[in-house]
């Protein structure tokens, strides 16, 4: 298969951009008090609640859904609001550029909503460098790691496990990936490389330099 031919499937929050000093500590406050509210419970069980869900599911809405028949466009919308974004996004200006000179089409694959999304790929200028954007919503509310969420892109986009390379920080969302036949590629400053990664980048603006290793 030729490089031109692959198709680069971008996993987003800690790959294409670092979302921990800001976003993800944000995004965890809103999901506890979105617990706390819906379910009238404390901080301290909230917290209980939605790290025993992400544990088990890999997911704090499908253990919401499944189990409180929690409304997941309510929870997305709730949990997912920002009074500056723009000012949270933290990312290499570099981006845009590693994006342009990598060979194939583009994807982004991510269980985050649309409205955050495609809010992230405007402030980080590479919306138009995609070529489609598969969000949570588009997944039926499946998220990665399940299996369903990478067949229901492959099948939205006509495109099959072989020809696709799956960049990602999450181990266990490139185990399934791994397991369908895709490349897989772990975003980690972390030495720990499990079996089933065919390569570790510290950053993604280094997979050009790597693409004869793929």
């Amino acid at each position: 298969m030729g490089r031109a031919a692959r198709v680069w499937l971008f996993d987003l929050d800690n790959t294409l951009h670092d979302a921990n000093p800001h976003i993800f500590p944000h995004i965890n406050r809103s999901m506890r008090e979105y617990i706390e509210r819906q379910l009238g419970v404390d901080e301290a069980e909230a917290t209980r609640i939605r790290q025993q869900y992400w544990t088990r599911y890999g997911a704090t809405l499908l253990g919401l859904v499944r189990h409180h028949d929690t409304d997941p466009r309510h929870f997305l919308w709730h949990t997912h609001q920002f009074d500056d974004l723009r000012r949270m996004v933290v990312y290499e200006r570099a981006l845009r550029g590693m994006l342009r000179r990598l060979p194939g089409r583009k994807i982004v694959f991510s269980n985050a909503p649309r409205h955050y999304t495609e809010a992230v790929l405007d402030i980080l200028g590479v919306r138009r460098l995609f070529d489609a954007v598969w969000c949570i919503e588009r997944l039926n509310f499946q998220p990665k790691p399940l299996p369903d969420a990478f067949r229901r892109l492959l099948q939205g986009e006509r495109i099959r496990p072989r020809q696709c390379v799956f960049i990602e920080d999450s181990p266990a969302n490139l185990k399934t990936a791994k397991r369908l036949g895709m490349k897989t590629v772990l975003v980690s400053r972390g030495t720990r490389v499990p079996a089933w990664v065919d390569l570790r980048l510290k950053s993604a603006l280094d997979l050009p330099r790597a693409l004869h290793k793929l």
